[in-house]
């Protein structure tokens, strides 16, 4: 579970640019759950999946995933629980290198992982499997360097290889908006999968009101750093769109 409890974050507060990202969110998360979260620019969407991972810490509050209090952990002391998609595709892997080699970095983010993590036959039959669910033909290029991929199929690659590795929870910064219809279905539709099948507790940040209908099993709308409305499973299927976009 996750349990965020009274979490405040201010950026440049002693001047004329003051911003209040988090402004006293409290939140519990079951294992599990696929939480899509909507809000206007500035609400506090990518700051509460920042102070989640990492990235910033929180001015007060408290930050807990299965018991332990990450409150004063930085990125990097969180990186074996929890994995992460951004929204530019460059992101997450390294031009240069190989299919194959970006996996086996992806695979040294956490010690716990069982599979061995040298290029041997072995981890390149998983791997090969794994890039085979996306249907690209990338399971045949694996010894390609990835900087010559399309942004669509290095997204998609990066989804992958975010949760290879037991990841115990997944957060997506919108992880399509950059890229063309097609590719975006391909990764929405493929983590869709990867999340119901793993149980990976997610949290999708989002500006499509279509994935926000069709995705998740929970959907919080945040305003002004505060959580303004929260739907349960029961009660994100009986939405339409058109209350979504009334929202805004």
């Amino acid at each position: 579970m996750i349990r965020i409890i009274d979490a405040h974050k201010t950026f440049n507060a002693n001047n004329a640019n003051k911003s209040i990202a988090l402004n006293g969110i409290n939140l519990d998360i079951i294992n599990g759950q696929f939480i899509v979260l909507l809000g206007s620019n500035g609400s506090g969407k990518s700051s509460l999946l920042n102070s989640i991972s990492g990235s910033f810490l929180l001015d007060s509050g408290q930050i807990l995933i299965d018991g332990q209090n990450l409150t004063n952990k930085l990125d990097f002391e969180r990186s074996h629980l929890i994995a992460r998609l951004f929204q530019n595709p460059l992101y997450g892997t390294a031009s240069e290198l190989s299919i194959i080699e970006n996996f086996r970095l992806a695979s040294l983010r956490i010690a716990s992982k069982k599979l061995k993590i040298g290029l041997t036959n072995e981890f390149r039959d998983v791997v090969k499997e794994r890039v085979a669910i996306l249907k690209l033909g990338l399971e045949n290029r694996l010894d390609t360097p990835i900087g010559l991929l399309s942004g669509g199929q290095r997204q998609a690659l990066t989804l992958l290889m975010a949760t290879m590795c037991d990841t115990k929870v997944l957060l997506m910064d919108e992880p399509v908006a950059a890229l063309d219809p097609r590719s975006a279905e391909i990764v929405m539709s493929t983590a869709n999968e990867i999340i119901n099948k793993f149980k990976i507790t997610t949290i999708l940040v989002t500006h499509r009101m279509k994935d926000a209908i069709e995705y998740g099993n929970r959907l919080i709308f945040m305003n002004q750093g505060k959580i303004e409305k929260d739907f349960n499973e029961v009660e994100k299927g009986k939405l339409k769109l058109v209350d979504i976009i009334n929202w805004f």
